[in-house]
């Protein structure tokens, strides 16, 4: 079963009638010849003057000011697109060492996220701790680009790094968000014995029942096959069995709803921050459709 070219074309379309410019230049990058440039220019005005990034770039976090999560994501997006521009990262980079804490790690979120509309599960009493989510992935892609380098002695750094390895045997082994961020540390990070040493452990949890949830048609907020899976290369595919992949895309391509978009498995926020989750997860859909050779 494939995505045919009138369900995608509704995809498309309803990306463009909701989603935000950034979601569609990261559509014209995959499917339409647009350019990482064009991408990270849509990008640009979602980061503050501190270098981090805001402004509802996590779509639950209406705060203008600058939030970790958003920055995380600034970074997955030049990831996503193979362009790590030198001057978002410098100031990535400044904002980290102010808000890195004294015992190591980055807050979850800051509590200045409360002072706008955001979602429930981000209001924010304390942020004077450390947390595996999200520093986990952010320190991994800065392993990973290769633009800006010589800061990886430096102390707030070092502590990060040290954080996130104290905090990995501890991670909740039934959250999605601690496991992924484990998985993409371990995979990026320079000390390849030591994560080859503690992997199986984490190999583990991928393995318990429920962890990645096989039913494609489970509701909730769960994260099923094609979450841990979206590419064939992830890291926990090795878990998965193709019938089971093949089960969860066909689901996919069913479940496509009339107006040519995806639905949300959570709560929505407003209309608005609906469209904009809705336009943002068809897309991701979509790429994970091609990835898997099915549209």
């Amino acid at each position: 079963m494939k995505l045919s070219q009138s369900q995608w074309m509704q995809a498309r379309d309803f990306i463009y009638a909701n989603g935000r410019l950034l979601d569609r230049r990261r559509y014209e990058y995959h499917f339409a010849n647009g350019t990482a440039v064009s991408v990270l220019n849509a990008l640009r005005p979602y980061q503050n003057q501190d270098g981090g990034f805001g402004n509802a770039l996590e779509p639950d976090m209406r705060t203008p000011e600058s939030q970790p999560i958003a920055t995380e994501y600034a970074l997955m997006i030049m990831d996503e697109v193979g362009l790590w521009d030198a001057e978002m990262l410098t100031g990535v980079l400044n904002y980290l060492r102010t808000i890195a804490k004294a015992e190591g790690g980055l807050p979850r979120a800051t509590t200045c996220v409360n002072e706008y509309p955001h979602a429930p599960w981000w209001t924010t009493d304390e942020d004077h701790s450390g947390s595996l989510n999200p520093t986990g992935r952010i320190l991994a892609l800065l392993y990973k680009q290769q633009v800006i380098t010589g800061w990886e002695g430096e102390e707030w750094f070092t502590k990060c790094v040290d954080f996130v390895w104290r905090s990995i045997p501890f991670a909740d082994k039934s959250d999605y968000h601690d496991l992924i961020h484990c998985i993409t540390f371990l995979e990026h990070t320079p000390d390849r014995q030591r994560a080859s040493e503690i992997i199986s452990q984490v190999d583990e949890w991928l393995q318990s029942p429920g962890t990645i949830e096989l039913d494609p048609g489970a509701e909730g907020y769960v994260h099923k096959v094609l979450e841990w899976a979206p590419a064939p290369g992830s890291y926990a595919k090795k878990w998965i069995k193709d019938e089971d992949v093949r089960l969860h895309l066909e689901y996919l391509i069913r479940h496509q709803q009339g107006d040519g978009g995806w639905g949300m498995s959570f709560p929505a926020l407003s209309p608005g921050n609906e469209a904009e989750w809705r336009s943002l997860i068809t897309l991701d859909h979509l790429i994970t459709l091609q990835a898997y050779g099915r549209p």
